[in-house]
């Protein structure tokens, strides 16, 4: 009967939350380049965070990527594909501010398009008098007829990019018009290739500095085929080159360099080289490379250890920027037997989120059972009081 109670009292909440929503929103037209070809969109009048984009929406729903669906097919590590597409939102700010710009998924490559250029370059060929294999000029990876191929030549020509994502970023225009304004290209590069010949499997490592030069290729061709579409021409694009970590590895991938092209540049020009690193706590790597805040997270584990003998374990990932600490996300799972150990054990937890924990960086502490997250500790740089929240 509780958990009946429960559903009720949710299901009013989602209905009182959502009412307001369109009393607090903007309703706009996107621009096209056809006639009266329009398309009503909403914008919020109001933002989670200064930090975060406003999104267009389309009858009360974030807008649908032309190719979605293409992400999670491509890259296998879930934690990639969060990095990936997050982070270019990161590396937009730099140049379409939050308070000018607003986002919306990737609208003009469509999946079809994608999935082209993620091939292997292959050349139109005539089979008879009345056939022709239009093959796929379109592919960025090198040419290979992998059904034939050896294993020396899979190793030489692997592919090397995996997804490209897009992102829109609009600006609202007189007569509550939005157009598009800018473009995030994000160009997801492989550490390493795994393929099959003669009925074994194999796997070639790519450099990082192989994974970057072709990165940096690939987007000057990207780049060309984008302008060749109208409405494209003279908007200004970012482009940025991902590096995947392995599709079982518990922390993502890093961004290795962003690019910039003006809305007249056939190339892209200005390329930055990204410092950003995911540790894993405890690794060797946290130990060799950030040797205190390694040392910090020990001592956090043994309070823990002390406190619940048989919590199950514990990891961490940082995220480093120029070797700075920006922000650390905790997971413990431990099994309860009441809600008042969890409410204890959070207590305590937030303790020592407080008193162990330099103030610089941001801090989130998810705490979990074997079927549920039983509570959650936030802390920002600079605030005196982590948030606490236990869910019932």
């Amino acid at each position: 009967m509780s958990k009946l109670h429960a559903l009720l009292l949710a299901m009013v909440l989602i209905v009182s939350a959502c009412t307001p929503v369109y009393d607090n929103t903007d309703e706009v037209v996107r621009e096209t380049t056809e006639e009266d070809n329009g398309q009503s969109a909403i914008i919020p009048n109001y933002n989670v965070t200064d930090d975060n984009y406003r999104m267009i929406l389309t009858e009360g729903s974030s807008k649908i990527s032309a190719a979605r669906g293409v992400t999670t097919n491509q890259m296998g590590n879930r934690l990639d594909i969060a990095e990936f597409e997050g982070g270019l939102q990161r590396h937009s700010k730099e140049f379409f501010s939050t308070e000018d710009y607003y986002f919306q998924p990737g609208q003009y490559l469509d999946d079809s398009t994608i999935y082209s250029w993620l091939g292997r370059y292959e050349e139109a060929t005539i089979t008879d008098e009345e056939t022709t294999d239009p093959g796929n000029p379109e592919g960025l990876n090198p040419a290979l007829d992998e059904e034939s191929a050896s294993e020396e030549e899979f190793r030489e020509n692997p592919r090397y990019i995996s997804n490209i994502v897009e992102q829109d970023y609009l600006v609202r225009k007189d007569d509550d018009v939005v157009e598009v304004s800018g473009m995030t290209i994000g160009i997801s590069m492989r550490s390493a290739y795994e393929f099959e010949s003669e009925g074994r499997n194999y796997s070639e490592d790519i450099p990082t500095s192989e994974s970057l030069s072709r990165g940096q290729e690939y987007a000057d061709t990207i780049l060309k085929r984008i302008r060749e579409r109208e409405e494209l021409q003279d908007i200004p694009v970012v482009f940025a080159i991902y590096e995947e970590e392995d599709d079982n590895s518990e922390t993502p991938g890093n961004f290795l360099s962003k690019g910039y092209a003006e809305g007249s540049d056939n190339s892209v020009g200005g390329w930055d080289e990204i410092n950003e690193d995911y540790v894993l706590f405890p690794s060797s790597q946290a130990e060799e490379e950030h040797f205190d805040d390694s040392e910090i997270f020990s001592d956090f584990r043994t309070e823990v250890s002390d406190y619940f003998p048989n919590f199950v374990g514990m990891i961490a990932n940082g995220f480093y920027v120029d070797d700075e600490l920006q922000d650390v996300k905790i997971d413990i799972p431990i099994q309860f037997d009441s809600q008042t150990e969890v409410t204890g054990f959070t207590q305590y937890i937030y303790s020592l989120v407080n008193e162990m924990f330099e103030d610089h960086y941001s801090i989130e502490v998810k705490i979990n059972s074997m079927d549920q997250q039983e509570s959650l500790i936030v802390k920002k740089p600079g605030q005196e009081e982590p948030f606490i929240h236990i869910y019932e």
